[in-house]
């Protein structure tokens, strides 16, 4: 077989190379191969962000080692059975035939392939069985999200016992980070200047500078506060508003009062949603919209919602249907609007033109949240934009600020003990029957949920400020148009901003009701605390260095002793670093 094929492949698959590619690889992916083809490595990890063509890159490769005598086969290891079919597919169009329905059962597979897909899982059910496999004729093993070999230690030391006598070992990930310790197979890790050991790849390309290449879209992050108010098992009525400082308990109430499909708070973000994709489509008429969704009951709940809002159904994808892998071709393949999907659809799957998604779960670790966001970014043509919208919790709302950072997987530190942010990913994946979001301790009753616009995230900035749903404020954000480069969404954003609070300055000033001073500094400061913990999330700088940076650029004295004037203008200071790049 020869690599004709491979080295005309589309940067991403099916023919949708970005604008301004030719039919061959992009820039990143032939530095790669070229770095791979010059070391000749037993190993290498490539990390690249997700819709940057990890799938393309990885062919390319084993059409040449194929062609060039050095391996026999071919096996492909994947997170999920949908990703199975489709790296079969992908790589039946460069001529290399990989068996997607390879049981254990089986031992051997079809002469007719040169190769199989298999799961993590399957492997670590019978590593002995792969392990003969790979022995007997020599292999290359690409490892799909290689980061997912380390779920479990019984994964672990399957993928290793299995794959050690492995002629050649390609490992792929978008995400190198995990929210444990577990050390990853086949990865190589390094001591950092403060002894932790961090994974090392052979080759990165990340999400800032793939968005500089034009590879991925830009994502506009719409985070959506509210009231919520509910009652829980003993009776008693508690309301509290998502988007200010709150204690680890009422965070998670609210938050799942916010989800909860019987409130009103989803439906008012779906159908703003809705609107924005409506506005998408105008300049990218087959865009559509993912719902990720928490359990199956809530997705079904959201499809309804869906159908109420738009007139028509939407796709539903459960993680026990037999004939989810169809619907989500089927549905990539079509110009349906909505998608939802619990959680499966979080990782891999190829739907590039989903370009606006409602992160509808309470799951918050950064490796699922970068997966999830990982859905809208695959980029088509030139100008097109993502659109995700979040609840205004402060987790995602650091996350959705810290996009372009590059992470590596850390050893030697403790999972955190608290926040929100320490659910597995395992967790995250398994199949869920019933609801599991954050408060289950507490069991409680939603009474009502109502949504409030809260700002717009996009390039480490900030931008608008709060409104009721439906108002003309937030029309503005959401009516942005769907064709827009990078620089234009920063530079349309802050004059819709300074459009915006003109306008304020310009209405009269409603009398609200006179605050006693207390009152009033006590407000001042849960703002100020608050917006310091979004700054947290975003920068990692403890709590107390970020107050006294405040207080060496505005002067005055410690918190506990400042005026509610000192205080405002602490929060006027910390808004404005948040509409900068960087501080």
């Amino acid at each position: 077989m020869s690599t004709f094929a491979a080295s005309h492949l589309s940067p991403s698959y099916p023919d949708r190379a970005a604008w301004g590619t030719a039919p061959k690889l992009r820039a990143w992916q032939q530095e790669a191969f070229d770095l791979y083809s010059s070391r000749e490595p037993r190993d290498f990890l490539a990390v690249a962000t997700p819709g940057a063509g990890k799938t393309t890159f990885a062919l390319r490769i084993a059409s040449d080692l194929l062609s060039r005598g050095i391996i026999r086969a071919v096996t492909i290891v994947t997170p999920t059975e949908h990703l199975k079919q489709q790296w079969a597919d992908a790589a039946s169009r460069v001529g290399i035939a990989i068996d997607p329905e390879f049981k254990n059962s089986q031992g051997a597979t079809s002469r007719d392939y040169i190769g199989v897909a298999i799961t993590y899982a399957q492997v670590s059910m019978h590593p002995a069985l792969h392990r003969a496999r790979t022995e007997a004729r020599k292999t290359l093993v690409i490892f799909d999200e290689i980061h997912h070999a380390g779920d479990a230690k019984s994964w672990g030391d399957g993928v290793r016992e299995a794959f050690e006598p492995a002629a050649r070992r390609l490992a792929l990930t978008g995400t190198p980070f995990r929210s444990d310790v577990n050390p990853i197979p086949f990865v190589t890790y390094a001591e950092d200047g403060d002894g932790i050991r961090r994974s090392l790849s052979d080759y990165s390309y990340g999400y800032g500078p793939a968005l500089a290449d034009g590879v991925v879209r830009p994502v506009i992050f719409l985070a959506y506060a509210g009231e919520m108010r509910w009652r829980t098992r003993a009776g008693d009525e508690i309301a509290a508003t998502l988007g200010t400082p709150l204690t680890k308990d009422q965070l998670g109430q609210a938050w799942r009062a916010a989800l909860d499909p019987k409130g009103e708070w989803i439906r008012q973000v779906l159908r703003a949603a809705d609107r924005r994709l409506t506005e998408v489509r105008r300049g990218v008429p087959d865009a559509g919209a993912l719902v990720i969704a928490t359990d199956h009951e809530t997705a079904r709940a959201y499809a309804r919602h869906i159908r109420t809002i738009t007139g028509e159904g939407a796709t539903v994808v459960l993680s026990d249907d037999p004939t989810a892998s169809k619907k989500i071709k089927e549905f990539s393949a079509s110009e349906q609007r909505w998608l939802v999907a619990v959680r499966m659809v979080s990782e891999g799957v190829d739907i590039p033109r989903l370009a606006v998604g409602v992160y509808a779960t309470s799951i918050s670790t950064p490796l699922f949240f970068a997966q999830a966001v990982g859905r809208f970014v695959r980029a088509r043509k030139r100008g097109e934009t993502a659109s995700v919208f979040v609840p205004s919790v402060p987790t995602l709302m650091g996350l959705a600020g810290e996009m372009e950072a590059e992470r590596d997987h850390v050893l030697d530190r403790k999972p955190p003990e608290e926040g929100l942010d320490d659910f597995l990913l395992e967790d995250a994946q398994r199949k869920k029957d019933n609801p599991d979001v954050v408060g289950d301790e507490l069991p409680f009753e939603t009474l009502e949920a109502v949504a409030t616009f809260d700002r717009v995230l996009f390039d480490g900035g900030e931008f608008g400020s709060a409104a009721e749903t439906g108002s003309p404020e937030e029309e503005d954000f959401l009516g942005l148009p769907g064709l827009l480069e990078p620089d234009q969404v920063r530079t349309l954003l802050s004059k819709r901003q300074s459009d915006q609070l003109k306008a304020k300055r310009s209405r009269p000033e409603p009398k609200e009701p006179q605050l006693a001073p207390h009152e009033l500094i006590a407000n001042l400061r849960r703002e100020l605390n608050g917006l310091v913990g979004a700054w947290n999330h975003r920068t990692g700088q403890p709590h107390g260095v970020i107050h006294a940076e405040l207080r060496r650029a505005c002067g005055g004295p410690a918190i506990a002793q400042a005026s509610a004037e000192q205080i405002q203008e602490r929060i006027d200071k910390i808004r404005h670093w948040a509409t900068q790049r960087s501080h």
